[in-house]
């Protein structure tokens, strides 16, 4: 079934890039239900999920066509979401659709049994027939409806599953010969993971390319876009997923980065502990999310979640929320957002008081006003040319075939909690490094190293899938790029059968090849330094792993990186500090990290509103606490304050009309939530009219910022406010 241009698009990128119609949604948010007046966040778009709804909603099952309505009636631009390896797709499993029983579609493991998604969904094996199913049954009755956005979330293929008779009959269209079990050797690992990339590669290929090409019969230019964890959580999490080739396809228009406190919660080693680094993790995904995508033009949203998956307390939920969603601030050239999934689930679920109680309560009111706060803000949050504190231009690379390598372990060699990737990030990252990643499947893109000056890879944990790779890094290389190469090239996968080992290629390790390219004949590469051309690369042989989970170790790659990076001519000295800060427009961030160079909190000035706290208080100094994370309003960096406005709110404002000494606007948010907002007036107000009724109060008047604030109960028919100064 896999079509041979998907063949090449495992490898490298070289596609040109396509001209796109420009998308208008800055923010939406995904939901199984019909619009209701308590989930009504106010947000751009709305992604209806599934024809039949979500597998995890068991609530009454509205049309699809009603709940589009729904929200088309109130405002909303509607949109189409969709799992593509899971959903409700009874009908197909049990043969309703063509008369026939597919539940041996499901992806299997070694024990024969199907991975499950919930009742009667399995992860699926996208066979033919099946992405027949998908294309007749849900993307075309969604067209019909009038949608011209598709979102197909989640392409995942379980590292543990390959064992179906499906899988094996995908296996022999693929290679040409039978199936192999996975865990009886790395080569066989190596196969079975690289097909479960191509098959999902090729599923989203086929409908997305049927989606543009019936939305052009019906005169819809539609939009095909990819909600997907990043490389690194599924590599560690040990699922596999096309992800970056994605960006490749013609068809494909996008990507949602789904990042959040469940994500970014894994544990990862560093200083030879083991533990949850929300903050440090959550930037590292979001940036191989950015970097993914960034030279291919591609649109970008970027995923939080005011709660998780997982049922935890709603204390848990906001500190971690806070952390990912400063991370996300962080990429200062990402300003399209999806502000939250599930609305029904964060306003109207019940959640626990406190980690050691039993009682469970609806989202509070301090919170929900604060949640509201942030992501009223992601609505005027600009991109910038301003970049995140620190020393720039140091990248680690990374590769699609990361999943490939994750599940059985083999020969005794162990990658704890992805310890490779993070070996290389978090000695950096933890000093306050804004470090970057790099695909290797862009190299082959114009200006994809070219923020780069200190490149960081190893082959212990991922391999290259095309030898043009090494070619592109040699060229780089050679006009005064800087390589750092770390690995013993010792783990199970070096010798699996690829392309470094056969049709007369008898390299015993890929980095043979690559080294070759940059003058070395020797076979595996001594450690030390190297010239070559312009440029420079270093061997280091160590596992990168060795920096994270022995304490104290990474000395040695900070040394050679700094030596190597202060040698560059385009780079001055390495920075290292505990906290990271952008300025966006009128926002300013901050992370301050702990288990870093220093403990000290990191201390703010001006004239700021503070958005982590619901109240919005006006601050001119505050301390940021190591592992703490801020983000504010500087109203010193309005440019026109004689201009009133609304700063910050917990609704979003609409119909604002400004007229001598007269201001006024409609604010809108869901019922059973409180708003507060903090509006800037050229002058003390001398009446705050709230629905006609007035509310001005001489204490809620700030008269150094000329702030007022104001609070009162959300309505998302609207809250009329008029003020006269």
């Amino acid at each position: 079934m896999i079509k041979t241009n998907i063949l090449a698009l495992l490898t490298l990128t070289t596609l040109p890039l396509f001209a796109q119609r420009k998308d208008p949604v800055k923010t939406t948010f995904q939901s199984s239900r019909e619009w209701r007046p308590t989930i009504d966040n106010r947000a751009d778009a709305v992604m209806v999920y599934g024809t039949g709804g979500n597998p995890s909603d068991k609530s009454r099952k509205i049309p699809f066509e009603e709940r589009v309505k729904s929200w088309r009636d109130k405002g909303y631009i509607t949109h189409f979401m969709t799992g593509i390896a899971w959903g409700e797709y009874q009908d197909y499993f049990t043969g309703k659709w063509d008369g026939k029983m597919h539940l041996d579609e499901g992806q299997v493991d070694v024990k024969g049994d199907t991975i499950w998604h919930g009742h009667m969904v399995p992860y699926i094996v996208p066979t033919a027939n099946y992405l027949k199913y998908i294309k007749e049954l849900h993307v075309k009755r969604v067209i019909d409806a009038g949608i011209d956005a598709i979102f197909m979330e989640e392409p995942e293929f379980w590292a543990r599953a390959g064992y179906s008779e499906s899988f094996k009959k995908e296996w022999k269209k693929y290679y040409g010969f039978e199936w192999r079990p996975q865990h009886e050797s790395p080569e066989n690992t190596y196969l079975s993971n690289k097909l479960k990339y191509a098959l999902y590669l090729n599923a989203l290929n086929e409908v997305f390319t049927y989606a543009k090409s019936y939305g052009k019969t019906k005169g819809m230019d539609v939009k095909c876009y990819v909600p997907t964890h990043s490389l690194i959580n599924y590599s560690q999490w040990m699922i596999v997923s096309p992800e970056a080739s994605l960006a490749s396809l013609p068809c494909v228009d996008g990507y949602i980065a789904q990042v959040w406190t469940g994500t970014s919660r894994e544990p990862n080693y560093f200083n030879g502990v083991a533990k949850e680094r929300v903050f440090e993790t959550a930037f590292l995904e979001y940036g191989a999310m950015e970097s993914m995508t960034a030279p291919t033009g591609r649109k970008m949203f970027f995923l939080t979640d005011p709660i998780e998956d997982w049922p935890r307390d709603w204390a848990d939920y906001k500190k971690n929320y806070q952390a990912t969603f400063t991370a996300q601030l962080l990429y200062p050239n990402i300003a399209d957002y999806e502000v939250m999934p599930w609305p029904e689930r964060i306003y109207e679920g019940l959640y626990k008081t406190s980690p050691d109680s039993d009682q469970k309560e609806k989202i509070p009111r301090h919170y929900s006003t604060q949640m509201q706060i942030m992501i009223n803000s992601l609505n005027n949050m600009p991109k910038t040319a301003s970049q995140v504190s620190g020393s720039t231009g140091i990248s680690v690379l990374l590769a699609n075939s990361l999943m490939f390598q994750r599940f059985p372990t083999h020969a005794g060699y162990d990658d704890p909690q992805l310890a490779n990737f993070y070996g290389l990030a978090l000695p950096f990252l933890k000093r306050g490094v804004p470090i970057k990643t790099v695909h290797l499947e862009n190299l082959g893109i114009k200006d994809a190293l070219a923020e780069t000056k200190v490149l960081l890879m190893s082959y212990s944990n991922m391999k290259p899938l095309a030898p043009e790779a090494h070619q592109y890094l040699a060229d780089w290389v050679k006009n005064g790029g800087v390589l750092i190469y770390c690995g013993t090239d010792l783990d199970p996968f070096q010798s699996v059968r690829e392309w470094w080992n056969t049709h007369g290629k008898q390299y015993q390790r890929p980095s043979d090849h690559l080294f070759e390219k940059m003058g070395l004949k020797t076979g595996m590469a001594e450690e030390g330094k190297y010239n070559y051309g312009k440029g420079t690369f270093y061997v280091l042989r160590s596992d990168p792993k060795e920096f994270v989970v022995k304490p104290d170790n990474s000395l040695k790659l900070l040394d050679v990186t700094k030596s190597l990076y202060e040698n560059n001519p385009k780079s001055e000295k390495l920075q290292f500090k505990n906290y990271f800060t952008l300025t966006r427009g009128n926002y300013d961030l901050i992370a301050v990290l702990d288990e870093s160079v220093s403990n000290d909190p990191y201390q703010v000035k001006g004239n700021l509103i503070d958005l982590y706290d619901p109240a919005l208080p006006i601050v001119t100094s505050k301390n940021i606490q190591p592992n703490e994370q801020g983000l504010f309003v500087n109203i010193d960096h309005i440019k026109n304050k004689q201009q009133p406005q609304v700063l910050a709110s917990a609704s979003r404002i609409y119909d604002e009309t400004s007229a001598g000494y007269h201001y006024s606007f409609t604010a809108k948010s869901p019922i059973n939530t409180t708003n507060i907002s903090r509006i800037l007036l050229p002058g003390k107000p001398m009446s705050v009219l709230v629905n006609k009724k007035e509310e001005f109060l001489e204490a809620n008047w700030d008269t150094k910022t000329k702030t007022y604030l104001l609070g009162f109960e959300n309505n998302p028919d609207g809250v009329r406010v008029d003020i006269k100064w």
